[in-house]
């Protein structure tokens, strides 16, 4: 049995969430999410607890019975708390400004680049050089933080541009560090 998919989802007060038949419905504070789901697994909401069942014990139902029930889990945590990816710019001259709903970076190339949100994330600018993605749906959060990561990426041997928060960039060493010649 899948150690993901057989723990039940407790919402918090103030999310309801509706089950018709593969399609899965969740409304919260933040909104509303609604998503298609496999239509093996067996979703039932009962006395405010959701769980999630598989059919069998194929590998394709065993895999499928986790992810179902992380989809649902994040749909609860999105429209309840929402999610947020943090990115850090580095750099001398690099820097962020909001601009409306969009974002202006200026990150060594020889012209800005704006930084338009998906729709559903929020973008936030703190102070010159970090920036907040802020979302219902994980995976959307997650995937607009990853394109302004790769508008430029950390530099290997000095560590300038932009990355996720706590993020560690191991450093290479330059032509400098030869020794022993």
């Amino acid at each position: 049995m899948s150690r993901i998919g057989k723990m039940p989802i407790t919402p918090p007060t103030g999310v309801e969430v509706s089950v018709d038949a593969s399609t899965v419905s969740v409304k919260g504070p933040k909104g509303e999410l609604t998503r298609k789901l496999d239509e093996t697994m067996r979703i039932e909401v009962r006395d405010g607890v959701i769980t999630v069942q598989r059919p069998n014990d194929e590998r394709r139902a065993r895999s499928m019975h986790g992810l179902t029930r992380s989809l649902i889990n994040n749909m609860v945590v999105g429209v309840s708390d929402g999610f947020q990816k943090t990115l850090d710019i580095v750099g001398v001259g690099y820097r962020a400004t909001q601009q409306g709903p969009d974002v202006v970076l200026q990150v060594g190339f020889s012209h800005t680049v704006k930084v338009v949100p998906l729709p559903g994330i929020e973008l936030e600018v703190e102070g010159q050089n970090r920036l907040h993605v802020r979302g219902m749906e994980k995976e959307i959060v997650g995937l607009m933080a990853a394109k302004i990561r790769g508008i430029r990426p950390p530099d290997r041997y000095k560590g300038k541009g932009i990355r996720y928060a706590g993020e560690e960039v191991r450093l290479k060493p330059g032509k400098g560090a030869k020794k022993g010649i």
